[in-house]
């Protein structure tokens, strides 16, 4: 094939912004093949503006038609697996929106069904590994230059949605509909890339809020405290009632720190020799400066780097490289397997909350389905 013929699976926000930049010629190599969703409206709306794009309500039906090459999930959470590996079973490649699942255990099974089937790509939209700035930081962090982990800090609030915003549909914000709230909805990109630049922690304990500003029943505030088994520490914290909003990143080595401010700015400070030799070398006299405001050029050098964002770039970045693996085997940004960290990440912080102390990661999957099952219960009742 000269172009990969992409399945849109529901034409809400996401799937209409592919559907668009693939329309604009943005997508290399890549066309759409066709449209699915269970809309009504939906199929108007796509008759009009893509009027040579077969329209389908049944998802199935599309995978067996012989239009699409390959197909992306932009539907609600739970379905992702499901369709993922219905689209494998009948040789189609798969882009899996992110998350890529609600619980680990789902995603379990199409990662160990995607496996079964090398032939095909099978990826995930994990856009902001595609950031230069994240790329930037991962490219440090691995390359050994501010030392062994100590610490990392995350504040990620800068998703205020208001009441209204969940009041849209009634399977927004629900355990049912949903799976979750902010972790689930809001703020898997940043736990990817937590666990992609920094590693995976081994245990996590959290204190997590639900409907505490917001008249939902999943979370709208999350602090979590990160154990990752080697003395490193780290807090990740988000919400989705900050209106003025914090983004910033810290990653503390032993021979430096970084900073990210507002996904834009990073700052890196590169100690002259490791906190450890100064530890051992410093006198009292050389403290006594330091903490009384002296220069710190000579302990340390400091780097800004300030990237631009252009929406959608980084989107149409994974469309690109998702094709490309497809007609050259280009290497994948984000192979779909990797999906199943944020997921083990989100899962253990809820779990943590739900039971009232730490969880090792990855944590008891039937355990958390029974107490995932519980508040969808719940939610039924109410």
């Amino acid at each position: 094939m000269s172009k990969v013929r992409l399945g849109i699976i529901g034409l809400g926000a996401q799937g209409g912004a592919y559907a668009g930049f693939i329309a604009e010629g943005r997508v290399k190599n890549m066309e759409i093949g066709a449209i699915c969703d269970i809309d009504p409206a939906k199929k108007q709306a796509a008759e009009e503006k893509y009027p040579n794009v077969p329209f389908y309500d049944n998802y199935i039906e599309m995978l067996e038609s012989g239009d699409v090459d390959a197909v992306v999930t932009t539907v609600p959470h739970y379905l992702h697996p499901e369709m993922g590996i219905e689209a494998l079973k009948r040789d189609i490649h798969v882009l899996g929106e992110k998350p890529a699942g609600v619980y680990t255990k789902q995603v379990k099974e199409l990662n160990e069904f995607a496996a079964s089937k090398p032939e095909l790509t099978f990826a995930i939209m994990f856009n902001q590994r595609t950031n230069e700035l994240y790329q930037k930081v991962k490219e440090i962090v691995d390359s050994g230059e501010i030392g062994n982990i100590r610490r990392t800090n995350w504040i990620i609030t800068t998703w205020w949605r208001p009441q209204s915003y969940y009041d849209q549909s009634a399977w927004r914000a629900t355990w049912e509909g949903e799976g979750g709230g902010v972790l689930v909805n809001q703020a898997p990109h940043q736990l990817d890339l937590l666990q992609w630049i920094a590693g995976m922690p081994k245990k996590v304990y959290s204190n997590v809020k639900y409907g505490y500003q917001r008249d939902i029943a999943v979370e709208d505030e999350v602090t979590t405290i990160l154990d990752y088994g080697n003395g490193a520490t780290g807090v990740f914290v988000t919400c989705t009632h900050d209106i003025i909003g914090t983004d910033r990143f810290e990653i503390l080595g032993d021979n430096g720190k970084i900073i990210v401010d507002d996904s834009k700015k990073v700052t890196i400070k590169r100690l002259r020799k490791s906190e450890q030799e100064m530890n051992k070398t410093m006198d009292m006299m050389e403290v006594a400066k330091l903490v009384m405001g002296g220069n710190t050029d000579k302990i340390y050098e400091t780097e800004v780097i300030e990237f631009e964002s252009v929406w959608g770039a980084q989107h149409t970045a994974v469309l690109e490289n998702f094709a490309a693996n497809i007609l050259e085997g280009e290497e994948l940004i984000a192979p779909g397997a990797d999906g199943i960290n944020g997921v083990a990440l989100a899962n253990a912080i809820h779990l943590s909350s739900w039971l009232g102390k730490e969880v090792e990661i990855p944590v008891d999957e039937e355990v958390y389905f029974e107490e995932l099952n519980k508040r969808i219960n719940e939610e039924k009742q109410k």
